[in-house]
Formats: C-alpha cells, sequence, structure tokens
C-alpha cells in the first residue's frame, strides 16, 4: 500500500506529492511548522490525509514542548491548533482532528506530561489506523454500486494518496476491481492543479488498473458517447442536507451525469460529514494562488494584468448526487436523515 504519511522516530514523513508523477521523494517534518507548511503547500493533500497529518503534527508539537506545568501545555496546544487550523479552510477533516486531540487532551490532562504526551502520539496513530480501515469499509459497501464492466470517471484524486491509506474514490475503484468488476477508468486531469493526470493515474498505474486520462472538457463527450457508466468522487466537506464540496469542476462533471441518467456517487468518511453545517452555502472556499491558472510548469501561459480567480473546490447540490459511500454504509436521499443516521452510528461507536 502507498505510503502517504507516517510517524516515525524522526520526525513525520510525506510523500511529496507536488513532486509526482516523475519523483517519488519524501518529506519528514520535525516540528509542527514544517507539518503546517506542508499541509498548505499540497505536499499532502486530500481531507482524510489533511486530518491524519493535522493530527501527527498537533502530537509532534506537543512531544516537542518544555512545558513544565499542563496550564502551559495547554497554552501551546491552543497555539498549535491555531496555526495548524489556518492552513486548508474547506477540508472538515482539518478540524475534525483538531477538535478530536484537544478532547483527548482534556480527557487526560491530569496525567503526568510525560503520558500526555504519548498519549497524544498514540491517538494520532490510531486515526492512521482507523482511516485506513475505513476506507476497506468503504470500498466494500461502494463496490456494490459499481457496474460489472464499464467506464468509471472520476474527479481529482481520492485514492491512497489523499487518505493515510487505499483510498476513498479510488477505494470503491479498487475493491470493484478486487470483487472482479471488469472497469476501466477514467481521470479527469484536475485542473489546475492537475491532481487527476498527477497523482489519480499514477495510483492506479501502479495498481494495474486500466487508467485512461481526459482533459476535464472532455468528461461530457465520453458520457455522450456511451464511455461511462457510472462517476464516483471524493468530497472535503459534506453538508448535514448533502451539498458536497469537492475539487473544482466537481459541479459541471455532476450536472452532465444527470444530464446523461448516469449515477454520481460521493465516496467520503463520516468524519467529512459536517452536521453542523446547514448547506452548502455555508462551506468556506479556498482560494490558492492564482499562479496555479495562470502558469504551467513555470510558464506563463496568461497575458499579463488579466483578472483570474482560483477557488479550490466547488459546491454539487445534493440533488444530483446518487448515495453517499462512507465506511458505515451508504446512504441516500433525504440525506439530512440517512447522514444523521450514520454519523450516530459513529457516535455510538466511540462513545
Amino acid at each position: 500500500m502507498i505510503q502517504t504519511l507516517e510517524w516515525t522516530d524522526r520526525g513525520v514523513r510525506f510523500l511529496d506529492q507536488t513532486k509526482l508523477p516523475t519523483e517519488e521523494t519524501y518529506v519528514t517534518c520535525t516540528t509542527y511548522q514544517q507539518v503546517a507548511d506542508v499541509i498548505r503547500n499540497m505536499v499532502v493533500r486530500g481531507a482524510p490525509a489533511i486530518g491524519v497529518a493535522a493530527a501527527m503534527g498537533i502530537a509532534l508539537g506537543i512531544n516537542d514542548s518544555k512545558a513544565e506545568s499542563t496550564g502551559d501545555l495547554k497554552r501551546e496546544l491552543d497555539q498549535i491548533c491555531d496555526v495548524i487550523g489556518q492552513t486548508r479552510p474547506t477540508a472538515v477533516n482539518l478540524f475534525w482532528a483538531i477538535r478530536r486531540m484537544q478532547e483527548k487532551f482534556e480527557r487526560i490532562r491530569i496525567r503526568p506530561i510525560p503520558q500526555i504526551k504519548q498519549a497524544l502520539i498514540e491517538e494520532a496513530q490510531r486515526m492512521h489506523a482507523a482511516d485506513i480501515a475505513a476506507n476497506q469499509a468503504m470500498g466494500r459497501h461502494g463496490a456494490t454500486l459499481i457496474p460489472s464492466e464499464g467506464g468509471v470517471l472520476t474527479h481529482c484524486n481520492a485514492g491512497a494518496l489523499a487518505t493515510a491509506g487505499y483510498g476513498t474514490a479510488l477505494g470503491v475503484i479498487r475493491a470493484a476491481v478486487e470483487a472482479g468488476k471488469k472497469i476501466h477508468v477514467y481521470a479527469d486531469e484536475t485542473r489546475p492543479f492537475l491532481q487527476g493526470a498527477r497523482l489519480t493515474a499514477w495510483e492506479l498505474m501502479k495498481d494495474g488498473i486500466p487508467t485512461t486520462v481526459i482533459s476535464d472538457n472532455m468528461a461530457g463527450a465520453m458520457m455522450r458517447q456511451g464511455k461511462i457508466a457510472a462517476i464516483v468522487v471524493g468530497a472535503d466537506r459534506i453538508a448535514a442536507n448533502g451539498d458536497v464540496a469537492n475539487k473544482i469542476g466537481t459541479y459541471t462533471v455532476a450536472v452532465l451525469a444527470k444530464e446523461h441518467g448516469i449515477p454520481f456517487y460521493v465516496a467520503a468518511p463520516i468524519s467529512t460529514v459536517d452536521l453542523a453545517c446547514p448547506d452548502g452555502s455555508q462551506i468556506p472556499i479556498e482560494q490558492r494562488n492564482v499562479k496555479e491558472v495562470t502558469h504551467i510548469a513555470g510558464k506563463q501561459m496568461v497575458p499579463d494584468g488579466v483578472s483570474v480567480e482560483n477557488p479550490a473546490f466547488d459546491v454539487t447540490p445534493a440533488k444530483y448526487v446518487s448515495a453517499i459511500i462512507t465506511e458505515k454504509g451508504i446512504a441516500r436521499a433525504p440525506y439530512a436523515d440517512s447522514l444523521r443516521l450514520l454519523a450516530g452510528q459513529e457516535a455510538e461507536v466511540r462513545g
């Protein structure tokens, strides 16, 4: 399995996704500030992976603390969480992970400081292992929705690289292939950061899964030609009503799927569901550096002075979503009921 990130004795080790697919290199962070930079600069990306990275960054910062009292340690924790919390505002898993580490601290704050540090490291490691297990469960649920043969379109990267391992949308595809289904993946290139062309294609090629990369504006034509039997994407935040924030361009794919009668599935862990967010209009959309749009491989592609926008995500209304696949099961409309039910099951397990 691809090692997206891991806790080591030297620090938190990340596969540098900005160098893929031509260069497979790793970055080891020894401070929480370095982990924040890695998240911000998309060395690691994908909502579940960002959540685990945040937890490991917090554990790393606390482990390095020189605090001699629990009060001082708590103040350091708040500062660390604030820095990491400002890195990627759309990915709700980031804030879920921060809350979980804060809650863990509060439950054990009466312990000696060395024990608190070790407990937070172990909590981050548990989150890493739990994410892989959740993705595998998600894959098993989602594989039942994938046709026995035909083309499956995905947008952006929601594979092992976007998680602790195995993947969400690509986990569903992997599980379908493992179940013997004969599918061919069409990967949107996913402008402007090219996660589909660089990362999804790289992952699937390593797994030997037939894959074709297409530019984003080819998706509708492929659907019209009958080459796409199903679509499965990941998510960075899912509102309580089932509206889905995912990589920019996902909304376009969903509308095209509806027009062509093709099922549009979203695969994401329960931690991506934000029940406190009533609908997609309340999801903050990260704006990234315009150079991601204006330049390709360092070469300027637009005239000087032209206005440019670079929202990293868009919101797909729930009416376009055929089903939401989670590790706890498959949610269908009305999502306000089904998502709350599945989230409640998760709360009972953790409780």
